[in-house]
């Protein structure tokens, strides 16, 4: 199989420089990383991707099996790396592609080294003593309502997840992402997203990690990024001066610069 083809996959920045792999979350696609781009690329050589069932991956790779966990992705992200032969890469995920991460990194830490976590959340679901943001029957309404008229779902979503109200466009660009993507595909990420639980996955990971959660997300609340941060010994936490579940998109400059920041720290 040709992993190029199948997941999209670009290649960008410095040919020599240290890499970057950049992973986008629910509903996106390598185009949610494009604001963020020109400054990494600066000084990194930057790997983006789309997973199957996302952006301009190859449609006739989709398996529902597969993609029905979390593992199914981080095989996208592996095989990726394998086919251009990456090392001591860091790796990018945003949303649940932050947990994503952690599965590969426990998969095969000689090739990801480490870890940057923007917006993540190991679990949406609230439980004793822990806050995720949502209770169970929020998230059976979001997938009753995604599952039964997935394009009226992502127009009323997509300005929500993304916040800055002011700035409309922002909402607009997510609203047209989720709506570009297969209603049949993704319903089985989103499923697989909202449902997961990878609360005991943190405790796998070794590598130095820094954590981006912003002011105010309704997604992935606060509480979340502090959760994570102490479940992983050593990590790095950045409350970024941005609103929404997308600061890629919303605060690009402070992204990059934390990232940025972040890899000349531990290298």
């Amino acid at each position: 199989m040709d992993i190029r083809r199948r997941n999209n996959v670009t290649v960008t920045g410095r040919a020599d420089g240290p890499v970057l792999l950049l992973a986008h979350g629910f509903g996106c696609d390598q185009n949610m990383w494009r604001l963020v781009l020109p400054t990494l690329a600066e000084s990194y050589r930057v790997v983006l991707f789309d997973y199957v069932g996302s952006g301009r991956a190859d449609p006739s790779a989709w398996d529902e099996r597969r993609y029905s966990s979390l593992e199914g992705y981080a095989l996208d992200v592996l095989e990726v790396a394998e086919e251009l032969d990456l090392r001591d890469v860091t790796f990018v995920g945003h949303s649940v592609s932050a947990m994503v991460g952690v599965l590969a990194a426990a998969k095969e830490p000689r090739r990801i080294c480490r870890l940057v976590m923007v917006a993540p959340s190991p679990r949406y679901i609230d439980d004793d003593g822990y806050r995720g943001g949502f209770s169970a029957d929020d998230i059976d309404e979001l997938l009753e309502s995604l599952d039964s008229n997935y394009l009226g779902w992502s127009a009323a979503m997509a300005p929500v997840i993304m916040g800055n109200a002011d700035r409309p466009e922002l909402g607009q660009e997510l609203t047209a992402s989720f709506c570009a993507t297969d209603p049949d595909m993704a319903r089985v990420f989103a499923h697989t997203t909202f449902l997961s639980d990878s609360r005991e996955d943190l405790k796998t990971v070794t590598v130095p990690t820094l954590i981006l959660d912003c002011r105010q997300d309704v997604i992935a609340p606060r509480e979340v990024g502090a959760y994570v941060r102490d479940a992983i010994p050593g990590s790095r936490l950045v409350t970024l001066e941005a609103t929404g579940h997308c600061p890629q998109l919303s605060a690009p400059q402070a992204t990059a610069g934390a990232i940025t920041d972040f890899i000349g720290g531990v290298r």
